[in-house]
């Protein structure tokens, strides 16, 4: 999904109006950032290692120019002046978050902040997935996420990209955008939290923290399925009864620190994407 600075995959996918695939670079501090308290069940081979490589992580990244208006939300967290956020800004309430769907995606939020919330961590899943590489129905998604005056441009911009051999190519699709023959696309994005940064009666500013996975799980593949942590910022108008995007920029991180753990083999991977389905989110 999409950001102020690209995360770029050549000249080819550059662009400032579409995604940019990038490389993101992981290192394990020098020191323990848990002052020694890590625990694990590491060999005694793997604690000699004092370098790691670099990893070339592959995520799909939405790039758009911005395009913020003069009328800024200016209401803190929560929708009302003063709340300073914190985690429980993002726990269960209990009330309904969603009133109806567009097709798969959840739509008919309520006209508060947990409205807000509930819509920004769905329409990220939606923008992030791999439904986006198919022509009719990253239509339909652009088309329900998206505030309507701003809609058609995106899609234009959109098409643009995904059109593009060069870029289905850097990141080993097949033209049309499917994946070679015995191999599986993924493209995930997990919400860890949101949290409302501003908010007015008709606007509202909402951060996504999440994980995403990216890549082709099979045998043959050489982009493997692999996970980042972006934070993306959502600019919310309410229209026509509903919270929709008007624009949104991304960030790195929060990146954890990773655990030492094998990677599974193309064939789990392939399995738990096919067998586990992903959720709709809501505050």
């Amino acid at each position: 999904m999409t950001p102020g600075d690209e995360h770029d995959y050549g000249e080819s996918a550059r662009s400032d109006e579409g995604h940019g695939y990038g490389r993101t670079r992981l290192r394990l501090p020098e020191n323990d950032p848990y002052g020694g308290a890590r625990r694990g069940g590491r060999s005694s081979s793997r604690s000699l290692v004092t370098v790691v490589g670099v990893v070339v992580l592959l995520i799909a990244a939405i790039a758009f120019a911005n395009r913020g208006g003069d009328d800024s939300p200016s209401t803190s967290a929560n929708g009302a002046t003063g709340d300073k956020p914190n985690t429980n800004s993002t726990a269960a309430t209990g009330t309904k978050p969603v009133e109806s769907k567009s097709g798969t995606i959840p739509t008919g939020y309520a006209h508060d902040a947990q409205g807000a919330q509930s819509a920004a961590a769905n329409y990220g899943i939606a923008l992030g997935s791999a439904a986006m590489f198919n022509t009719d129905l990253r239509h339909e998604i652009v088309n329900t996420v998206y505030a309507p005056d701003v809609a058609a441009n995106k899609q234009s911009a959109l098409d643009t990209v995904y059109a593009s051999e060069t870029f289905l190519s850097n990141i080993g699709l097949d033209k049309d955008g499917s994946a070679p023959d015995g191999q599986a696309f993924v493209s995930r994005v997990i919400p860890v939290g949101t949290k409302v940064t501003a908010a007015t009666g008709s606007k509202a500013t909402v951060e996504l923290w999440y994980t995403s996975l990216f890549g082709l799980s099979g045998e043959a593949s050489t982009n493997p399925v692999t996970e980042s942590w972006f934070t993306t910022t959502y600019q919310l108008d309410w229209v026509n009864g509903d919270w929709k995007i008007t624009d949104f920029q991304q960030k790195d991180g929060p990146v954890p620190v990773g655990r030492d753990q094998q990677a599974s083999t193309a064939d789990d991977m392939t399995k738990a994407v096919e067998e586990y389905g992903g959720f709709t989110y809501a505050r």
